[in-house]
């Protein structure tokens, strides 16, 4: 035990680690892929838009990484069997999955078709889970332990006005895999756990963040919410990401890391 205190910060040491990163291209995905090739990871980084993948793994290669590429989402058993085996054939191994692949479709639910709501459960439920089940089965079989990170949300426990029924329904349902997981994969010495934002500054969002009628108003309705006093930035989302990807977190499983400034809090 005393080894760790000569240097604690080599608890969230990961350089030389595997890790796959679905939806890199996305604005937690990218950021993902980025602090794990900072911190000296080996990368496979999958999702469908080549293009955009592609800029995303030149980043990562600037910042020292070995990247692989997979074209591919995790819509099928196939597609996630094809994107584990992607790290195992480039690297040998797999030790870390971060899954930020997922979307919302924003409709009352007077309006929402049910085609809305298969397409949010599938990109953010299916997807998940057959992306840890193909993660699961690696890391059995190399018996090494290892490291399942999912993407949730405040949403995953609170609801909203604005026509969330499906992404509220789909972010509570990757807790409860977590969850599941946590218990299930103890005994492998794997650890499964999800972060769980709220709003924080992405491609999406900068408009909630611009001097403008709109923005104003919106950071106004939301400020008496956020302990905190502010919005989300990127980095404030690679602390919790790096912990619960690095031996920091060996003890900590099953479990949602609110990376949302205290707004679940209160």
């Amino acid at each position: 035990m005393s080894d760790f205190l000569k240097n604690p910060s080599s608890l969230f040491d990961v350089s030389g680690r595997v890790a796959i990163v679905t939806g890199a291209s996305g604005s937690f995905g990218a950021l993902a892929s980025k602090v794990l090739a900072g911190a000296g990871a080996h990368l496979v980084l999958a999702g469908s838009n080549k293009d955009a993948i592609a800029a995303v793994a030149a980043e990562c290669t600037a910042l020292g990484a070995d990247v692989e590429q997979v074209i591919r989402r995790p819509d099928s058993e196939a597609d996630a069997d094809a994107i584990v085996q992607a790290a195992v054939g480039r690297f040998g191994r797999a030790d870390i999955l971060v899954v930020a692949s997922g979307m919302n479709d924003v409709a009352l639910i007077p309006d929402m078709k049910p085609e809305q709501f298969e397409r949010v459960m599938q990109a953010n439920v299916t997807g998940s889970w057959l992306m840890s089940r193909a993660m699961s089965r690696q890391l059995i079989e190399q018996d090494e332990g290892g490291k399942i990170v999912l993407m949730s949300s405040a949403r995953g426990i609170l609801g909203h006005p604005a026509g969330y029924t499906a992404y509220c329904a789909s972010k509570s349902a990757v807790d409860g895999i977590v969850r599941a997981l946590g218990c299930e994969l103890g005994k492998y010495g794997i650890t499964a756990n999800a972060i769980a934002p709220t709003v924080f500054r992405s491609d999406l969002t900068a408009w909630m963040f611009e001097d403008t009628e709109r923005g104003r108003t919106t950071r106004a309705n939301l400020m008496p919410r956020l302990p905190l006093g502010r919005l989300g930035e990127p980095e404030d989302l690679a602390g919790p990401l790096l912990f619960l990807c690095s031996r920091a977190s060996d003890f900590y499983t099953g479990h949602i890391l609110y990376a949302d400034g205290g707004y679940t809090a209160g």
